[in-house]
């Protein structure tokens, strides 16, 4: 049976391998040459246990399921590529009747499969905790209001000019948490898709980080020119990498170094889809890192590591780069923490 008849298997996200009687590669898709980088050209017709230093077990197992006609599941199924780290997997084997192919095996990277939790969990976690936020916000917006009207009212009743310093003081409070409130409304604006280029967006994120800490801070650049364009909102996604670079900055106190990163990534799954190309930008800084109480929670609202931090400036770029079917995640560790935010490329 020709690889034609399997393209379809390239739409999935999940690694597919389809074996004949002497279970020699038939097929793999575009995730399984990418989940053990393999050309599936090169491994037509070989026999596929042989391809991993340590495939003799499995491949065992795999006469064993051909001969009894009944699959099997590994849950902690390691393989081995020549020159490669071991890959952690769930393997689902399944016999099958179609033409020469005998079995159809279906791998996922423990790691990969761990990442799709947790950014479905993020997703719903952020769904109920933006609409809790807007409901709150447009609570306080109206009392808000009335304060202030209150207190311009009150000044003008004011004999004593040294007592006006404290309704300045009222005025001046209402009007910064009228402005939060605008933030945390703000995001709910659809994207003004246009044609972007991120190294554009970068150098535009670095000249206002550098206006902002003239001393202390340097930014260095490391980017791939190779990179195409990308469809998106440009305002919301130089706000995204300000506020995730703003962010490295205050950590760091105003001083550090900050790295811009560009990479293309290839079959990447975003938001539960598949895609063939996307682009990785990483921000990296030397800081001390994030506290280990709240790096499960940075993403979520009202959530800082720093004293006075609102806590919505990683929050509002989840939000965005969420608008792009994107993805944001960080790893961080005490003189290293790098974001990665994947955005996809049509």
């Amino acid at each position: 049976m020709s690889a034609v008849a399997f393209s379809g298997l390239d739409l999935l996200t999940t690694a597919v391998a389809i074996l004949d009687g002497d279970l020699k590669v038939l097929y793999l898709n575009s995730a399984a040459e990418t989940l053990f980088a393999l050309s599936r050209r090169n491994v037509t017709g070989h026999p596929f246990a042989e391809l991993f230093v340590d495939g003799g077990t499995f491949g065992q197992m795999l006469s064993q399921a051909l001969g009894d006609t009944r699959g099997f599941v590994d849950q902690e199924l390691t393989l081995t590529r020549p020159g490669y780290e071991p890959l952690h997997l769930n393997c689902v084997v399944t016999p099958v009747d179609m033409a020469t192919a005998a079995l159809l095996i279906e791998f996922r990277h423990i790691d990969q499969q761990l990442r799709i939790e947790r950014e479905t969990q993020r997703l719903t976690q952020h769904e109920a905790n933006r609409e809790l936020i807007r409901n709150l916000a447009h609570e306080i917006k109206n009392p808000l209001g009335g304060i202030r009207g209150s207190a311009q009212l009150l000044e003008r009743e004011l004999d004593r000019p040294g007592l006006r310093e404290y309704t300045q003081v009222i005025i001046k409070e209402a009007d910064r948490l009228q402005v939060l409130m605008d933030r945390l409304l703000t995001p709910h604006r659809l994207p003004q898709v246009g044609t972007v280029n991120i190294h554009e967006v970068c150098e535009r994120v670095r000249a206002l980080l550098l206006a902002e800490f003239p001393q202390g801070i340097q930014i260095q650049r490391d980017y791939d020119t190779s990179l195409p364009d990308l469809q998106g909102d440009r305002e919301q996604l130089i706000q995204a990498v300000l506020n995730v670079v703003r962010n490295a900055a205050q950590a760091m106190n105003g001083e550090g170094v900050i790295e811009l990163r560009t990479r293309v990534a290839r079959q990447v799954t975003l938001a539960k889809t598949r895609h063939k190309l996307a682009l990785e930008l990483q921000v990296v800084d030397n800081g001390p890192g994030i506290p280990a109480a709240i790096s499960d929670k940075i993403f979520y609202p009202l959530v800082s590591g720093r004293e006075g931090g609102s806590g919505l400036g990683l929050t509002l770029a989840q939000t965005f780069v969420q608008h792009h079917h994107g993805a944001i995640e960080v790893e961080s560790e005490p003189g290293r923490t790098c974001f990665h935010i994947m955005l996809p490329l049509q």
